[in-house]
């Protein structure tokens, strides 16, 4: 009789056992819910937010000064104001421009996987006790802080567009564009790439979740949201816009390669925050990026200059810059996957291609893309892109693919094949969107209010011509 109970007994834990790890597995199959605002306030970190408000302010920082003295540095010096005005009304234009509507565009859910909706426009919903979800599990940031963070992405990547054209547009057509652009553009990209179904909730299938997301395609710091996105543009714009007059006749050298110096570094500076920054936490993964982003650099700064030395037999202060922003441009969308020795590869490998896009292709092509945005953005951001799918496999030191818990539905083993192919098509996605839609607004905007001056206008300098003040007074 005991050994018939004792039997039944085991039958039945035996049996719970197995209802209990149904449940399990059941449980971890199913959407996981986010927590209660009451818990995400518990969840929030001082040094994780601390981080992030810091990081906000070095990538405003790589807006201005830096990149208005980057660019401005490259320029005549009859142009150098117009530079600084762009590039500051920019940064001005967008951070209202977010808060109006870009954030919610960007980071809400909408009715397609390509755009966000208009819940949050003019940050509706959003106060100091609204949270917004990191990459773990647990960690969440007040959502003012992931504003503000994301906002200072959306001010530099069209500011980085304008140095394609440099020189030979009008300020108030351009600011134009800057809104449309981004609404058009920019916003849905940023959906596209970095969206999970929102910043305060966590997603119930594939379909809450951005496109290119979906696809699995891996872009850590803008990669595709920033360089490529902004890089095909300037090449679009240069070429609607036309050349420079006496372009390929007329000597233009730089007035301020010091100015531009100055720019670069303060650029490379920055960006530790726009790397490492967007692992949205303090972390190990935030060290990872961090080093990354310092040694592309590095790498990409004395590979330019190597190949210069072959080429024209000395290395110029100049090509030093410009291959410090090269690996930085390469590194970004790899820079919280790839490993230290991997991204100096990296580095060392994207120089000698944009070299020969900015020294040569440019050339024989003729067309006038003032500061090599294109050859320098888009060509190092695809590069970037694509070796991001290599440089993250765990065999060559990178960190694999990130456990998205949450997002059970892009989660899975590495395979490099088919994370080449997610990357590529990124990458072309972008190049088709945002080169399609900038060539119909930089049409646009050019048959109805004008894009560039007159010659007269052009050959005064846009300091005086749409200004009306000069950066130097002698």
């Amino acid at each position: 009789m005991i050994r018939k109970l004792s039997c039944g007994a085991g039958a039945l834990l035996a049996t719970l056992g197995t209802a209990t790890a149904a449940m399990a597995q059941a449980a971890a199959a199913a959407p996981i819910k986010a927590p209660t605002a009451a818990q995400m306030a518990t969840m929030v970190n001082k040094g994780d937010t601390a981080w992030m408000l810091v990081s906000s302010a070095l990538v405003l920082m790589m807006s201005v000064p830096a990149l208005a003295l980057f660019y401005g540095g490259l320029v005549r010096t009859k142009n150098m104001l117009s530079v600084l005005m762009q590039v500051f009304m920019i940064v001005s234009i967008a951070a209202l421009v977010w808060c109006f509507w870009g954030y919610s565009l960007s980071f809400t859910s909408g009715s397609t996987p390509y755009v966000g909706g208009l819940s949050k426009a003019f940050l509706k919903g959003v106060s100091a006790s609204t949270y917004a979800a990191t990459f773990s599990n647990n960690v969440y940031l007040p959502e003012f802080v992931y504003v503000v963070f994301q906002m200072t992405f959306a001010c530099i990547t069209p500011a980085l567009i304008v140095g394609a054209f440099a020189e030979r547009v009008k300020f108030w057509p351009l600011m134009l564009f800057v809104v449309l652009w981004l609404t058009i553009v920019y916003f849905p990209v940023a959906h596209m790439v970095w969206y999970w179904a929102g910043p305060d909730f966590l997603p119930d299938s594939p379909d809450d979740a951005g496109k290119i997301f979906q696809w699995g395609a891996l872009d850590f710091a803008g990669g595709t949201v920033v360089h490529i996105n902004a890089g095909i543009a300037g090449l679009v714009g240069c070429l609607m816009i036309g050349k420079r007059v006496g372009f390929g006749k007329e000597a233009t050298p730089p007035h301020s390669l010091t100015m531009t110096m100055i720019g670069a570094s303060l650029l490379w500076v920055g960006w530790f925050g726009f790397n490492a920054g967007s692992n949205l936490e303090a972390n190990g993964v935030t060290a990872v990026a961090f080093i990354n982003t310092f040694v592309a650099t590095a790498a990409a700064a004395l590979s330019w200059s190597v190949v210069e030395q072959v080429h024209h037999g000395k290395p110029s202060m100049l090509g030093a810059a410009t291959g410090a922003v090269a690996g930085l441009v390469a590194v970004t969308p790899a820079s919280g996957f790839a490993g230290p020795m991997g991204s100096i590869v990296l580095g060392l490998l994207v120089s000698p291609l944009c070299y020969f896009f900015v020294s040569t292709v440019k050339n024989r092509l003729k067309y006038d893309d003032t500061l090599d945005v294109f050859g320098v953005h888009c060509i190092g951001g695809i590069f970037g892109a694509i070796m991001t799918g290599v440089l993250v496999s765990p065999d060559l030191g990178g960190q694999g693919l990130i456990d998205y818990t949450k997002f059970p539905y892009v989660a899975g083993s590495y395979d490099m094949g088919t994370q080449i192919m997610a990357q590529i098509k990124a990458v072309l996605l972008t190049l088709v969107w945002s080169g399609g839609v900038s060539a119909v607004l930089f049409f646009a905007i050019d048959k109805v209010f004008g894009l560039r001056p007159n010659q007269d206008a052009e050959r005064e300098g846009l300091d005086l011509s749409e200004h009306g003040e000069r950066a130097y007074n002698y």
